[in-house]
């Protein structure tokens, strides 16, 4: 017998935890841009926290979509009031908790009702979880790009615009037209310095708009940056099964994630903000260092086991852990090649962070999967892996490691594991990757030729010689005999 999540069934329930708070006193504070599962395991739990102390009821979640495929997250948490069911799981426990901190989810393509809740003076912050491919940045040079054909409609169409900065800047042009000061505009994203990257994005739409509008906003709207962290996987039929029979909660779209949890924020916020300091968020004057940290560390770990256990058929991530040619590889290429060429970070042991990330990676109640972590790599290559290969051969040092990783993914999106399974398309350029990796089986320069990708690593020799010489075994050999003479210094 399972109850049907609800306001009405919060008191029923009693295998979970229940927000602590009436949510009849909360008011909106914050519009949120890509409520998926990331969100709703972070921001949202910190904020459910927060309420729970009896402070701060008015820095509630406004949902906003974007895309049309976010409509039927937006009818599933309709149903429900707007609660989520979050599973915080480690080795020897589960528990569930029912986060309240969300008040309404406005429907994607009303653009104008979007703009009517961003130019609210309620509304102060403006956050976004948009994916690491969501910021129209040139994968080389990391820049923004305004020629990307869904910014120059926005520019266009400014009042009623299609992606998330254009409604952004619309709602900041209300909001300067009304005399309303302007929200901060906060990104949750993996991205380095994602609040300077989110601020090019809307300065450079705001430039074609109107030069003089781009200024205002540079010199009024605050883009603080932050690193955020937490593996939350995607949800499937088996996490809403699991729930519904451990916990006898039926949540159409529940999260399941780790207990561990991390946010990291620069104080910059003119216009106000919920005093996320009491609930365990750490406010600093410079994120970099702990971006850095974590971008490379974790999810260039991320990375480098996701692709040779794609190729091996392992699906889950805690079994690629538990595969000693996975592991010792993960491990081997963060101590000898990423971790030293990461900044110092204040009072934080490198080498114990990496620890912590091998055992939360390992954690086989969270059901992360292999795919998960391969998706996008596109997108998440140039800020994940790319920089440290680069950091290295401007050194002078080796790049065995990473060049393999990267070698590892060019086989992955040749489409086809070692054992001959396809692999279905990961990717948005999946059909581009496609192509390049059946080139470059015969010449493995021809994945290199993808300099929006690889940028000045493209035609670096040292690279080239060691990403060619990867590759190439790969396909003589074949990942796990790849694997063991790498990990025997022999290739």
């Amino acid at each position: 017998m399972t109850t049907k999540l609800s306001a009405a069934a919060l008191p029923t329930i009693t295998t979970a935890a229940t927000p602590a708070y009436d949510r009849a006193t909360l008011t909106a504070g914050i519009v949120h841009f890509g409520v998926g599962n990331f969100h709703r395991a972070h921001q949202a739990v910190y904020l459910d926290d927060l309420f729970a102390t009896g402070s701060d009821h008015d820095w509630a979640l406004v949902g906003a979509g974007v895309r049309d495929a976010d409509e039927a997250m937006r009818q599933k948490l309709k149903a429900q009031d707007w609660l989520t069911t979050v599973v915080e799981q480690e080795d020897d426990s589960s528990a569930a908790r029912i986060t309240g901190a969300m008040v309404d989810y406005l429907r994607p393509g009303e653009a104008s009702a979007i703009i009517d809740k961003l130019a609210d003076p309620a509304i102060r912050i403006v956050s976004l979880t948009i994916t690491e491919g969501g910021y129209y940045i040139d994968p080389a040079s990391q820049k923004f790009d305004p020629a990307h054909p869904d910014i120059a409609y926005d520019a266009a169409h400014i009042d009623a615009p299609k992606t998330t900065f254009g409604l952004i800047l619309a709602g900041l042009i209300r909001r300067r037209a009304e005399g309303t000061q302007p929200f901060t505009v906060m990104s949750c994203d993996n991205i380095p310095g994602n609040g300077h990257v989110t601020q090019n994005a809307i300065v450079g739409l705001a430039k074609l708009v109107d030069p003089s509008l781009a200024t205002w906003v540079k010199d009024t709207v605050a883009f603080p940056n932050g690193m955020v962290d937490r593996i939350t996987p995607a949800t499937s039929p088996r996490e809403i099964g699991l729930l519904a029979d451990n916990f006898g909660i039926d949540d159409a779209w529940p999260v399941f994630c780790e207990n561990f949890k991390q946010w990291v924020l620069e104080d910059n916020f003119p216009a106000g903000r919920p005093a996320l300091e009491k609930v365990g968020v750490q406010f600093v004057d410079d994120v970099a260092p702990y971006e850095h940290m974590k971008i490379r560390i974790l999810n260039g770990g991320h990375a480098t086991i996701a692709y040779p256990a794609g190729l091996m058929d392992i699906h889950f991530v805690h079994e690629a852990m538990e595969n000693e040619l996975v592991s010792a590889f993960l491990t081997k290429v963060e101590q000898d090649e990423i971790i030293p060429v990461v900044p110092p970070v204040p009072e934080t042991d490198l080498g114990d962070y990496f620890a912590l990330c091998q055992r939360r990676f390992a954690n086989p109640k969270i059901g992360d999967t292999i795919r998960r972590l391969a998706l996008d790599g596109s997108n998440r290559q140039p800020k994940f892996i790319i920089p440290s290969a680069l950091d290295r051969v401007q050194r002078q040092q080796s790049v065995n490691g990473l060049s393999l990783v990267s070698a590892l993914w060019c086989r992955y999106c040749y489409g086809e594991t070692d054992s001959g399974a396809v692999i279905e398309p990961n990717d948005p350029s999946w059909a581009r990757l496609t192509a390049q990796a059946k080139l470059a089986k015969s010449d493995p320069k021809a994945w290199l030729a993808m300099t929006e990708i690889y940028g000045d690593l493209a035609a670096n020799p040292a690279f080239i010689a060691a990403f060619t010489n990867a590759l190439t075994t790969l396909w003589d050999i074949g990942t796990k005999a790849t694997l063991e003479r790498y990990l025997a210094d022999q290739l």
